[in-house]
């Protein structure tokens, strides 16, 4: 199939790419207005949980109570909020348009709005509309919060100022990424390539694929929520999928070409081999990405959408538009050479295989015993909300932030909210408040709002709210029985987060289930092999084991916080290693698929499996690690990000790839493969049939031997 899709794109190579050229300048023009069409950050709420029915409950009857904006006074001479000067400063500041309600220290006279000196006051302001009318109505009057005399200054915080922040902040790290990598890039794919006609060839792939995710991220946002933060996922996934395919179809055709010198016929190899290999591998990897589907949560569901389709997108650019390339360019693909190729021998490679196996059980005990030693940190992790703390220091809505949490009474802005639905007896609601007053840990319960049947109350107590303690505190409030006849929901910011755990604890096994099965599903189609995809998941396993135990080392205990310029909250999102895990199970199985596509090719050659791992390690050593290199520059300029999270993101797959790259794929699995033996091959009597009828490859080829498919010693 793949041969005759090699030859026919070999024939039709100029409509292709005409056809390509048109994509490309639709994609440029429309796919990039994707910018104004994605959602706002957030999304990181569990729909139908118990924080969630919480707050709407409670908006439904009693109105929004979201802290939108949020001003900061502060006295410049000393002057306390007592004086009379300083209230009429602050109200004549505030703004009175796009402003629904607006709460002071002097229309409350609350404890919580003034600061320990009393020198420092703030305003919460809710804003009019829906979502889109608050954030023009935040534009409209945005210039104007800062603006305030009698010797105060103000600053702009809240969560809508935050989001603000963190989407603009996001827009500008990524065309400062792709400034940062493509230039390295270009330099390293000439070097790896030795010419610039064919380094350039995976990088223009790439482009396409960076429009093509664009393009496909808009089409989404007409039937879908895309958050903003699916814009730097998908900008460098698509991108260093790009090119990892590119480089490995590049690479094959240029050695099919030195075999024979037809350019149709070395096409129509390289995609009976390589262009196999792509598909599998994309197909692999929109499978890892298609588990966050799963998840109730419009963060990681967004992610899994757009994800999905910036890998479709890469595999059609790399088995349509590059083989067209191909075909047009012919011989000319090593054209304007800037060094001499060494033909692809891959010595170093072929000595590191033989290394591995000549000493395999002194490889594979080693590899393990180091990654589960790096892994180990993640045992202890601590999971927690984003907050403005994301944002780099001295961004104005984080200095807004800290200084509340830092100068003002605990737990000002982010108390446990209790709302009780369905009794307007306020005697047992009352009786419901003292019940809660009276739970270790709670230092102050207060009704911050009643009307009919539903009560409002906020919760303030002393622990950290992204701690052990406050979830143990969400977990004790929500044991309190409510009043006679009525239903009580717990929210606020640490049951938003007591929620997600639940919920993605609930969802994870299902997760692993659906993602094993398709996987194994894909490798036995690919390989014909029962026991290679069992070892590829465990492999990926243990390589991401590592990387979340360097993520708590680094993000959550604050290792490397000055190198990488960035502020440790002693907590990780429990969203971000979800994502992680997705991503990164996807492109490990990438590197698997290229190294084990080369290996079953020469055991079907030679039956000798011992021979067959090493030569595949020589022939995909050099390959897998320029694509993972590549990747990492692609990463690594993203992992740049002024948000916390994204950087983390990027650091954790940097981690991931550079481990897998060499521990794993280098060492590990070829150590695994060797003391297998020919038990790498075998399949059930029935499966071995089927994969002779129906597995992911030519039908030209020759058949599997039955004996290839028994079990069997090393």
């Amino acid at each position: 199939m793949f041969e005759r899709w090699g030859r026919w794109t070999y024939r039709r190579r100029r409509a292709v790419l005409a056809v390509a050229a048109l994509f490309v300048a639709a994609a440029a023009v429309w796919g990039t207005g994707v910018f104004g069409a994605l959602s706002p950050g957030g999304g990181f709420d569990t729909p139908g949980s118990d924080s969630d029915k919480a707050e709407r409950v409670a908006e439904r009857a009693l109105g929004r109570d979201a802290a939108d904006v949020v001003i900061l006074y502060r006295s410049t001479d000393g002057r306390r909020v007592d004086d009379p000067g300083y209230r009429r400063a602050v109200e004549s500041a505030l703004p009175r348009d796009k402003v629904a309600s607006a709460v002071t220290y002097w229309t409350t006279r609350s404890p919580q709005l003034v600061s320990r000196d009393r020198t420092s006051t703030y305003a919460v302001l809710r804003l009019a509309g829906d979502a889109e009318e608050r954030q023009d109505g935040f534009a409209a009057i945005r210039d104007d919060l800062n603006e305030v005399g009698g010797g105060l200054t103000a600053q702009v915080g809240g969560e809508l100022a935050t989001e603000v922040a963190i989407n603009e902040r996001v827009s500008s790290d990524i065309g400062r990424a792709e400034g940062l990598a493509l230039p390295v890039l270009v330099v390293l794919l000439i070097l790896i390539f030795g010419g610039l006609v064919a380094g350039s060839l995976p990088l223009l792939v790439g482009g396409v694929a960076i429009l093509g995710s664009f393009t496909a991220l808009h089409l989404l946002t007409y039937v879908t929520d895309v958050s903003i933060f699916a814009i730097n996922i998908t900008t460098f996934l698509g991108l260093g999928l790009a090119i990892d395919y590119g480089l490995f179809m590049v690479g094959r055709f240029r050695e099919e070409l030195r075999r024979d010198p037809s350019t149709e016929r070395a096409l129509a190899a390289t995609m009976a081999t390589a262009g196999r290999t792509v598909a599998v591998s994309g197909v692999t990897v929109a499978v890892s990405l298609a588990g966050l589907l799963l998840f109730d949560q419009q963060f990681l569901l967004s992610m899994g959408y757009g994800g999905i389709a910036t890998v479709f997108v890469c595999m059609v650019g790399a088995l349509t538009v590059l083989p067209a390339l191909l075909g047009v360019l012919g011989h000319r693909v090593n054209a304007l050479p800037v060094r001499k190729r060494d033909g692809g021998s891959g010595g170093g490679w072929l000595r590191v295989g033989r290394s591995v196996m000549r000493r395999p059980v002194v490889y594979t005990v080693a590899t393990v015993a180091l990654l589960l030693a790096v892994g180990a940190p993640f045992l202890r992790i601590n999971w927690g909300g984003v907050d403005a703390k994301v944002l780099p220091a001295g961004t104005e809505s984080r200095i807004v932030a800290e200084t509340l949490e830092t100068q003002f009474p605990r737990n000002a802005t982010s108390p446990i909210v209790a709302v009780v639905d369905g009794t307007a007896d306020q005697g047992a609601v009352r009786a419901y408040v003292g019940r809660l007053s009276d739970i270790p840990g709670v230092t102050g319960a207060a009704l911050t709002g009643a009307k009919g049947e539903t009560t409002r109350i906020a919760l303030r107590y002393d622990a950290d709210p992204n701690s052990d303690a406050a979830r143990d505190l969400v977990v004790r409030v929500r044991d309190v029985p409510p009043p006679p006849g009525a239903e009580a929901y717990v929210g606020g910011v640490t049951a938003v987060v007591v929620d997600q755990l639940d919920s993605m604890a609930g969802t994870l096994p299902w997760l692993a289930l659906t993602v094993g099965a398709a996987t194994f599903v894909l490798l036995f189609l690919a390989f014909g092999s029962v026991v290679l995809p069992i070892k590829a998941v465990l492999m990926n396993l243990l390589s991401l084991s590592a990387t979340f135990g360097a993520v708590v080392l680094i993000f959550q205990d604050g290792n490397l916080a000055g190198l990488l310029e960035f502020t440790a909250t002693g907590s990780i999102s429990p969203a971000m290693p979800i994502l992680m895990l997705a991503m990164l199970f996807g492109i490990s199985m990438d590197y698997e698929v290229f190294l084990l596509s080369r290996v079953r090719e020469q055991y079907d050659l030679t039956g000798d499996n011992t021979a067959a791992v090493a030569a595949g390690l020589q022939r995909t050593g050099g390959i897998i690690t320029s694509a993972a290199l590549l990747f990492v520059v692609v990463i690594g300029a993203f992992a740049t990000s002024g948000i916390t999270f994204i950087k983390m993101t990027g650091v954790g797959m940097v981690i991931a790839i550079v481990v897998d790259a060499t521990i794993v794929r280098a060492l590990l699995v070829p150590a695994t493969m060797r003391l297998l033996g020919r038990a790498n091959w075998w399949a059930p009597g029935p499966l071995a049939r089927l994969y002779r009828r129906y597995g992911i490859r030519e039908g030209d080829e020759a058949p599997v031997p039955e004996r290839e498919l028994e079990p069997a010693g090393t």
